[in-house]
């Protein structure tokens, strides 16, 4: 078998590729094709023609149905091991020796029609195939284009979080250590929940933002070592509502205020600023809760040593149901007793990062 691969200089920039064991069904389309300014490579050998696709670009592909040493539904199927995106239109010398539209549909042969010495019903079938080329080329091209400004986005979004963090570190440097850790249990819970990826990174960055209305607080509360007067206490509880109005007006901080706005509230309807109940609660918020509470218990404070493990667990097991969440003190337990390992884990790097 003989092979022609001739090329047009005056491209249009689709390049065309046909297969035909028949020689002069592939020196014709050479010459038809090249006059309407397709880069054309004719292939007469089928197997060659697989290796050619594996290895160059073409856009569109014309290939007959019976060939030697294989059919042309059998290089389909080949070249669709590799390539899912080759436009394929079938040449058939007979309708009645056409695959069955079930192997068309399974292989992604984008149409057939029979062979003839005029052209012209292949070449709007070529026209409409370089049409839908051209949309799905631009459509790669804009999620392309998408894809750059999520990225884009999304650094701006990281840096924007670094910033707010280091706002509110130089306030209050117990907060860092503190929301580290609040982060990390709150990402573990929610890995034990098998929370989508989506809310895994939303208690993440939350985590690491519930405390962010402490800027709002004046530093002779904030930074005070004796007892708090019920005046200053009041002012204290403030600071999940002065959170939530900063990230308010900023869009990409939408799914954290939940977290932010609610993690001081109680299962018991008792907590604030809400003085929300139960599943009127965020779901997330009441992950958080949990986390916040437990890194305030086990966390060395000026005023007071940090609480024994034993005695948390009990105090997390006596305020399941008031406080928290009961199904999740459950799980929050359940680590405390199997997983333990992993809290120590998040302890000793807050530790060596301080």
């Amino acid at each position: 078998m003989r092979k022609n691969n001739i090329q047009s200089a005056n491209s249009n920039g689709y390049r065309i590729i046909a297969v035909d064991d028949e020689m002069g069904i592939v020196d014709s389309l050479s010459i038809f094709l090249k006059r309407s300014g397709y880069d054309f490579t004719g292939v007469s050998d089928p197997m060659e023609a697989v290796e050619r696709v594996r290895n160059e670009h073409f856009d569109l592909m014309i290939l007959d149905f019976i060939m030697t040493p294989i059919h042309g539904d059998q290089v389909v199927e080949e070249i669709r091991k590799f390539n899912k995106e080759l436009y394929i239109l079938l040449l058939t010398g007979h309708k009645d020796l056409a695959p069955p539209l079930e192997t068309i549909r399974k292989l992604d042969i984008q149409g057939y029609c029979e062979k003839s010495d005029k052209f012209d019903q292949l070449l709007l079938l070529i026209e409409s195939g370089i049409k839908s080329i051209a949309q799905m080329n631009e459509i790669k091209r804009m999620n392309q284009e998408l894809s750059d400004t999520y990225e884009k986005l999304e650094k701006a979004y990281l840096d924007s979080i670094e910033t707010l963090r280091y706002t509110v570190e130089a306030k209050d440097p117990y907060t860092k250590g503190h929301s580290d850790r609040v982060s990390a249990y709150s990402v573990l819970i929610g890995q034990k929940l098998g929370l989508s990826e989506d809310d895994i990174k939303t208690l993440r960055v939350g985590g690491l933002f519930h405390d962010i209305g402490k800027i709002g607080i004046p530093d002779s509360i904030l930074l005070k070592e004796a007892k708090l007067t019920d005046d200053e206490y009041s002012e204290i509880k403030n600071h999940p509502s002065i959170g939530a109005h900063i990230l308010c007006n900023a869009e990409v901080f939408k799914d954290i205020i939940p977290i932010v706005k609610h993690h001081h509230e109680r299962y018991d309807g008792k907590g604030y600023p809400g003085r929300l109940k139960s599943d009127d609660i965020p779901y997330l918020a009441r992950i958080a809760t949990i986390a916040d509470t437990f890194d305030a218990m086990t966390s060395k404070r000026t005023y007071r040593d940090a609480m024994p493990i034993d005695f948390v667990k009990e105090e997390i097991a006596r305020c399941a149901g008031t406080q928290f969440d009961p199904e999740l003190a459950k799980v929050f337990l359940d680590i405390l007793e199997n997983h333990y390992d992993e809290i120590e884990k998040i302890m000793k790097n807050s530790q060596m990062q301080k």
